[in-house]
Formats: C-alpha cells, structure tokens, sequence
C-alpha cells in the first residue's frame, strides 16, 4: 500500500508533493503602467501588469517605494530592505490563516470587482493587488509581489473559464483554497438618473449575459468592458448620465455611483467558484471536506478514460468536476488507423477535481493506480472544500 509520503511524491517533480529543494524561478521583471484596463483610461495605482524576463541579482528584493506625488506607485529593488512575507509553507495549518493578518491578494480587475469580493470573502482584512490580466494575477504571486490569487474557474452558468484552466497548467502555483460566491448583479447608475434614462448599459460580457432577461425589459444596447468595475469606474469618471452598469454592490459605493436595481441576474443562484492560489502547499488533513485536483493525459486507446474514472468509482470517490482541454504544445496525435493509414486526433489534457483528501489511503491508492495508465499526472491542490455563501 502506498504511505502518505508516497503519495505525496506523486507526478512529476514540479508535483504538489514534491519535498526536493526547488530552483529558484527566474525572475520577471515587474512594470506598472499608466494603460487602464478599460476602455482606455488611466489604470488605477494599485493596477499592475507584469512582463518581460531579466534575472536581477539574487539577493535583492522588489518593493514598493512610497507613493510618488503625481499619484502613481513605483516599485523599487533594494537589498537593505527587510524581505517580503514568507509564503505560505507546507507547514501550515489551514487554507485561511489568522484573518488579523495582513495578506496580499492578487486579481484580475480593478477594486469592486467580483474578484475582490472573493478575496474579501476568504481573508475579510486582506490587502487587494489588482491587475491587468489573469496571468499578472499568477506572476504577481511568483514574483512575492502578493501572497496569494484568487481567480474564478466555473460559474453555475457560464461555465468553466478555460484561461484559467490553461494558467494553471502553466504556471507553478499550488491552489490551497476555494471560495462560492453567490452572484448578485445591480444597475447601478449616476445620482438623480432614472432606468427609464438609460440608452446603454456597460459590463463585463458575462455579467451582460447573466443580466439577459432584464436588460430586456430596459431596451437598452448593451457595451462590453473587460471587468465590471471598470465599467463602473468609466461611467463615473466621463460622467455618463445615459449610460449604466451592471456590477457588485461594492462597486456604487467604490465610484459613487447609486443601485437602480439588486439581483438582475437570470438566476438568483447563480454561483461563482475561485481558487485560491499560493506558492506552496499545505497539508491536508481529514478533519473537514477537502477537495483534490489533478491534471494529467492519457495514452490513446478503446475505454482507457473508462478505466481511469472506475478508478475512482470502486474507492467511493466523488468526481466533482471534468475538463478537457486540448494540449496547447502538442494538439493533434498522429495514430495508425489500419487500413485507412494514419489518422489524427486531438491530444487532450484531463481536469479532475475529487472529493478526497491526499492524507486518506483511499486517495493515495487512486492516484497510484492512476500514474499506471497517464503519461502525465500533477497535482495541482488539496484544499478545504467552501460551500456557497
């Protein structure tokens, strides 16, 4: 029977499990830029965006300089500072440490957005670090720039946001957390404007499909922006009095904005998942529901999937969650196919998430038994399992 070390070894060395001393990544140069990420404004200070790659000496630091008199943040590298937070370690105990604690989050978007409510919803007094783009979110944690990410990955009904899905892959971030969110769409609008006034209405082009039925009613045209608070930040800003915004409540009171309308949405139980990602792992225990996700492929071949997903049947595990994404690197596989000669298909990559923790046999049993027949398997997290709030 495979121990609990073993287990935990599993994959390749990159692995969740893997306890071998880590190369240090190379470092990414951070840039803080003056682009907004919507529609063209100025971003906001606290927006980064993280590009292009330059090792810097080993023994320096980034760190934020104080804050310039025009209103923009400089980073800065300087060796006699004291370091950033440890990250979390394998020795911790919990997902969600000491709330009291100040931890840096980082997010795609900009303060109000629904991003920030699951960040808020997991570390309540936690510091935000908005960005750009998804992968900045990632970066933004390997650089130490922020402790932790947390991105969205499946909403009741738009679905798994496949981005993510593929950033995960990509990067070397462990996810040690998840938080459900309830959905609640407002309009929101400037003071003294009426629905009635509205001749569009600006959102994230989720939020605008979530939102069909009453945006419907309204009549309205409908102006699709990379993120919710943006559109609300934009409205604000330019002083547009015949347009309006659907977003978070948090959002009006951000940009001053008033709610026309609360829960919008289609469905009032619509909910969104996040992951919470960190640089390293934690250790799972059995004191609580803990989740489990892995990636991995497969060799081509009639009922292999079949024999994979039994795997889990006949240890009473409960699938949760199947994606499939083609390999990016290496799409199609090239398969004789008798007498017709060759024949190509695509080389898909398998997302599951399970209900077990790595600390059970039952889990450790599956995910051995499993490497027998992947040609790839990593585990990307343990972590306690959220219930919708």
């Amino acid at each position: 029977m495979m121990n609990f070390a073993s287990g935990m070894a599993l994959g390749d060395a990159s692995s969740l499990w893997s306890l071998i001393p880590k190369t240090p990544q190379p470092a990414v140069a951070l840039k803080l830029e003056s682009r907004g990420g919507v529609l063209g404004l100025p971003a906001s200070p606290m927006t980064c965006s993280i590009e292009a790659e330059k090792p810097p000496n080993r023994t320096t630091e980034l760190q934020p300089s104080i804050e310039q008199p025009d209103g923009n943040s400089v980073w800065r590298s300087n060796k006699d500072i004291a370091p950033l937070a440890r990250p979390l370690s394998v020795s911790s105990k919990s997902a969600y440490p000491d709330n009291n604690k100040k931890v840096r989050i980082s997010f795609k978007g900009l303060p109000g957005s629904h991003s920030e409510d699951a960040a808020l919803a997991a570390y309540p007094n936690c510091e935000s670090v908005p960005c750009n783009e998804f992968e900045d979110a990632f970066k933004a944690v390997e650089l130490w720039i922020a402790d932790k990410a947390v991105l969205p990955i499946e909403n009741s009904s738009g679905g798994s946001i496949h981005r993510n899905y593929d950033l995960l892959l990509r990067h070397r971030l462990h996810i040690v957390g998840e938080v459900q969110i309830t959905t609640n769409l407002c309009l929101l609008a400037l003071p003294g404007v009426r629905a009635e006034q509205l001749k569009r209405v600006l959102s994230h082009p989720q939020a605008l499909s979530l939102s069909d039925n009453a945006l419907n009613r309204l009549g309205v045209v409908r102006e699709n922006v990379d993120d919710t608070a943006g559109a609300a930040q934009y409205v604000a800003l330019n002083n547009l009095r015949d347009a309006g915004v659907v977003a978070g409540a948090r959002a009006a009171d951000l940009y001053g904005l008033n709610i026309l309308a609360e829960g919008i949405q289609d469905d009032l139980g619509n909910v969104t998942r996040y992951l919470v990602l960190a640089r390293e792992p934690i250790i799972p225990r059995t004191d609580r529901p803990y989740r489990t996700s892995i990636v991995f492929t497969l060799d081509e071949g009639p009922g292999v999937l079949f024999k994979v997903l039994a795997l889990f049947a006949l240890r009473d595990i409960n699938l949760t969650k199947i994606e499939s994404r083609p390999q990016r690197n290496c799409p199609l596989r090239v398969v004789d196919d008798s007498n017709m000669g060759t024949a190509k298909y695509f080389d898909y990559l398998f997302y599951i998430d399970f209900e077990a923790s790595m600390a059970e046999p039952r889990a450790q049993l599956v995910l051995g038994h499993l490497q027998e027949h992947a040609t790839f398997l990593r585990v990307l997290g343990c972590y306690p399992v959220d219930i919708a709030r």
